[in-house]
């Protein structure tokens, strides 16, 4: 699902990114796939706990770089990240509440891979134009 029209023009960054569209786009091939539901369960744990963990890694590189290079938007930057955080948390309760139901791990699927394309297609490419209007590199 990863386009090279993604780019934000900062290597660690764009790493990152194509990390998290390679895991959003195999979790929903997996669940979406032929098999039992219960034999699904295990990839939607697997994607739950890496979402959990590589977003925070994820978004504290990020607004180390927004800081670095002084870009003007990153408090509202940080609120999208602190909310999507607070997102993926809720989904890790109601999978809990509904002992990994199907219907929940559509809605993730949906959820992630829609918040994934807006946030790097739109929100991230503002700080790359950011910092080559500046006269930078992103």
């Amino acid at each position: 699902m990863w386009k090279e029209g993604y780019r934000v023009g900062v290597e660690k960054i764009d790493t990152q990114h194509q990390e998290l569209f390679q895991r959003v786009t195999d979790f929903v091939k997996a669940i979406k796939g032929e098999g039992q539901w219960e034999q699904k369960v295990e990839k939607v744990k697997e994607t739950l706990d890496f979402m959990q963990r590589y977003v925070i890694e994820h978004f504290a590189a990020e607004e180390v770089y927004q800081k670095e290079v002084g870009y003007i938007n990153f408090k509202q930057h940080q609120q999208i990240h602190k909310d999507f955080k607070a997102d993926v948390a809720k989904y890790a309760q109601k999978f809990e509440d509904t002992h990994y139901s199907e219907d929940i791990a559509q809605e993730f699927a949906g959820k992630l891979m829609t918040w994934l394309i807006y946030h790097v297609a739109i929100e991230d490419q503002k700080i790359g134009v950011y910092v080559r209007t500046r006269g930078g590199q992103a």
